[in-house]
């Protein structure tokens, strides 16, 4: 999802590998990036790449970085470092030996270097006793978008939900719900897509502070994308929960975000929910019995949800659950699958899907399109 994200960008020649998307960039895609993805966790600068079997090899890998060329003087480095098959395991130690080697470069000696400048994070990845070695631009991860100042016991990231309402297929001429909204993650973060507005137009990134980037260029792409916003089409997104203090919570944060026009709140238990329009999609991720409620009370959502679901037969739903018995509850075989991970907590999203409205491809086809662009 990341790397069609990239693609529609216009940003070319993405690959995909285990847990990252690897794409060549310029400072203004970096800043486009951070800016408009709505799927990813961050945007890194990988600048080395190395064989490292030994703490001599990551020394003498890292200090080969051409970090003066990177770095404004006297940075303020910090170093994240994990290992994963490599001989190297001892976390402290790798970022001991990363940091020593990192200020060695800058200030060509062993001796201490004053941090007074811009902040700096660098992530250490081994792998198979390969180190990777990358510039983190974007600081605190892209999923804090500055609009949730109010959250539940239980809060979805904000791009796990941005990536749940892009794979229901939804689109703006259609009806959009969310029954078990809690503090109105899922439809704010559909209403952002809607009305075509940037997830990070509102906050800062790490990289704003260093002189590698032009001092206009957040601004130029900041204004670019305020530029883009569209009047969000004919359909409707409603939100509604069972507790009315979320409810408040949930149209505070749409507030934030500035999409409180676009979204319906309303106190209701899902029970109640009924469609006033076809061919809408339901993306909800209710309590699991994890972190909320106990697993009685997710069983007995799911059941609810498989009345809800017969009583609007024209509707696609979507529900992240942990239930491994949520089908059987719900009462029917999802369309699809696939395993997600809600924090720490493995989770599956089932996906019915429904017809689409006439003129626009089945099911079925949409589907096949969709497995092909997974494999």
């Amino acid at each position: 999802m990341v790397r069609s994200e990239i693609d529609d960008l216009g940003i070319g020649g993405a690959r995909v590998e285990d847990r990252r998307v690897l794409f060549d960039a310029t400072e203004r895609d970096i800043a486009r990036c951070n800016i408009w993805l709505r799927t990813a966790d961050r945007v890194l600068i990988q600048v080395g790449d190395f064989p490292a079997p030994d703490f001599d090899a990551l020394y003498q890998g890292i200090r080969a970085v051409p970090w003066r060329d990177l770095l404004a003087p006297f940075p303020a480095v910090t170093v994240e470092a994990r290992s994963a098959g490599s001989k190297l395991t001892a976390v402290p130690s790798l970022q001991s030996v990363a940091k020593k080697a990192i200020v060695d470069a800058m200030s060509g000696s062993a001796s201490r270097m004053p941090e007074t400048g811009p902040r700096y994070d660098v992530q250490l990845s081994l792998r198979k006793d390969r180190a990777s070695v990358c510039l983190d631009t974007t600081g605190p991860g892209l999923h804090k978008r500055g609009y949730r100042r109010h959250t539940g016991e239980a809060p979805l990231r904000e791009n796990l939900a941005a990536a749940l309402v892009l794979l229901s297929r939804w689109d703006p001429s259609r009806p959009f719900a969310d029954p078990v909204c809690g503090s109105g993650t899922i439809a704010i973060e559909a209403a952002l897509q809607a009305a075509h507005i940037a997830p990070g137009i509102a906050r800062r990134f790490a990289a704003e502070d260093w002189p590698l980037f032009s001092g206009s260029l957040w601004n130029e792409v900041r204004a670019s994308a305020r530029d883009s916003r569209v009047r969000a089409g004919g359909g409707s997104i409603d939100a509604s929960d069972r507790d009315p203090a979320m409810i408040e919570a949930a149209a505070a944060n749409a507030a934030a975000a500035g999409v409180a026009g676009l979204i319906r709140f309303r106190t209701a238990p899902l029970e109640s929910f009924s469609p006033a329009r076809e061919f809408g999609c339901l993306v909800c991720n209710p309590p699991y019995g994890e972190r909320l409620g106990n697993a009685r009370e997710a069983q007995e959502l799911a059941r609810a949800m498989g009345s809800v679901r017969r009583r609007a037969p024209t509707w696609s739903f979507f529900v992240l659950s942990a239930l491994e018995d949520f089908q059987k509850c719900f009462g029917a075989r999802a369309s699809r699958n696939r395993k997600l991970y809600n924090g720490n907590i493995r989770c599956w999203y089932y996906q019915y899907f429904g017809p689409l409205p006439r003129g626009r491809e089945g099911p079925t086809e949409a589907r096949s399109q969709a497995e092909r662009a997974e494999s």
